[in-house]
């Protein structure tokens, strides 16, 4: 009996996190669908002069803002991307935040030739003024002119149809207020990078479904876009401006909370950024740690639960090989956790990555299964803890 009831206790997290996935994958199918037509929007311009306004343009305006911290080497890349844009030069501007680089990365702003409005911004020469990623938004938000605000980071590539694909969704939703975006990992074809990419795919293929489902989660701040008067009547990053991190999902729960059912996420490949992966495993830790610090001061009671529900799944399958071992007839409840947990795993993730086009990273999810629970312990108490290395500056 009491091995039985141990069984039991094994399957349940892991069974409600296979529902669960199926409930998103459900979710993103239905997103899937209703982003059919946006995506068909792109097929008549194909053979067309990308430059040149198409039956299905749209005049929505967009302040693209750009917050850098020595970025000297990544930001060329950038503006050429945005230069390369299909959306009109007329109807976007881009205003690039410096926070107090180091190298020259005011510089590259100022000797790139654009057919776009760029305006460098450079908080050094405001003295008083705190540095973060906030504070480079806010001082760009004070000087932008567009109705859109769309975000994405300095060392992000970008598509030619990105700015485009948000134009169409506004077209088609105009009561949308905060639209998410995918975001792609990028970088060497080595099996810690295919872990990374492939941890990185389920966060934003969550968020996505969980934001189709009408409980927003998490989004991705080098792919957002949001309504500026939006964000100023829910008074923006104000209570968690003493955070380094979260100019993303905390303006994303607010809005909800302000704007029930104006969340969007643009599910179309033409919307994907790609960024790269930390470079070092010890990159990676601080970047997941800076993430996890945010968890606490959430006030919305949906990602709290989901983070919940994954680090129990996660913690059964590490404890159920240990407890099998003392008591053999464990076996087939174990086995059931795991076919349970990676089955929902594969399930939802395989319209995800057939998005990003990484179908081949599914091979890697029992690997990534195996360090997943002790990984995803160990960051969320380091996060709870505080203090991490972010852009050359000690966090606490």
């Amino acid at each position: 009996m009491k091995t039985k009831w141990l069984g039991v206790g094994l399957l349940v997290a892991p069974l409600v996190y296979a529902g669960v996935m199926v409930a998103l994958r459900r979710s993103w199918g239905k997103q899937a669908v209703s982003c059919q037509l946006l995506a068909d929007s792109f097929l008549p311009d194909i053979e067309a002069d990308s430059q040149q306004p198409t039956a299905n343009s749209c005049s929505v305006r967009f302040s693209v803002l750009i917050a850098a911290r020595n970025e000297a080497d990544t930001l060329p890349h950038l503006l050429e991307d945005l230069r390369q844009q299909t959306l009109p030069a007329a109807q976007f501007e881009v205003l690039l935040v410096d926070d107090h680089s180091t190298d020259a990365t005011a510089a590259v702003v100022q000797g790139t030739a654009t057919d776009f409005s760029l305006r460098l911004i450079q908080l050094a020469r405001q003295p008083g003024t705190p540095t973060g990623k906030k504070t480079a938004l806010q001082a760009a938000l004070a000087v932008a002119r567009a109705p859109w605000v769309v975000c994405t980071d300095a060392d992000c590539r970008l598509g030619p149809d990105w700015l485009r694909s948000y134009a169409l969704l506004i077209q088609q939703a105009p009561t949308t207020r905060f639209i998410s975006g995918p975001v792609l990992l990028t970088g060497p074809d080595t099996v810690l990078h295919r872990l990374m990419g492939l941890e990185f795919a389920g966060l934003v293929g969550v968020g996505g479904a969980c934001i189709q489902a009408g409980f927003p989660t998490m989004c991705n701040g080098a792919n957002l876009a949001y309504r500026r008067d939006s964000f100023a009547a829910v008074q923006g990053f104000a209570g968690n401006e003493h955070l380094a991190s979260g100019d993303d999902e905390f303006l994303l729960h607010k809005l909800h909370a302000a704007y029930p059912g104006s969340i969007r996420f643009l599910q179309v490949e033409a919307a994907v950024v790609r960024t790269a992966a930390p470079p070092t495993l010890a990159a990676l830790l601080q970047q997941r740690v800076r993430w996890a610090s945010k968890w606490r001061h959430y006030q919305a009671a949906a990602p709290q639960r989901l983070a919940v529900l994954v680090l129990l799944a996660n913690v059964s399958l590490a404890v159920g090989p240990v407890l099998w071992l003392r008591q053999p007839g464990l076996g087939p409840w174990v086995g059931a956790a795991w076919a349970l947990k990676l089955g929902g795993d594969v399930w939802f993730l395989r319209p995800v990555l057939r998005l990003l086009h990484r179908q081949r990273w599914l091979r890697m999810v029992p690997l990534l299964q195996l360090a997943y629970a002790p990984y995803t312990l160990g960051v969320g108490l380091l996060g709870l803890r505080g203090g991490y290395q972010w852009k050359g500056r000690q966090v606490k």
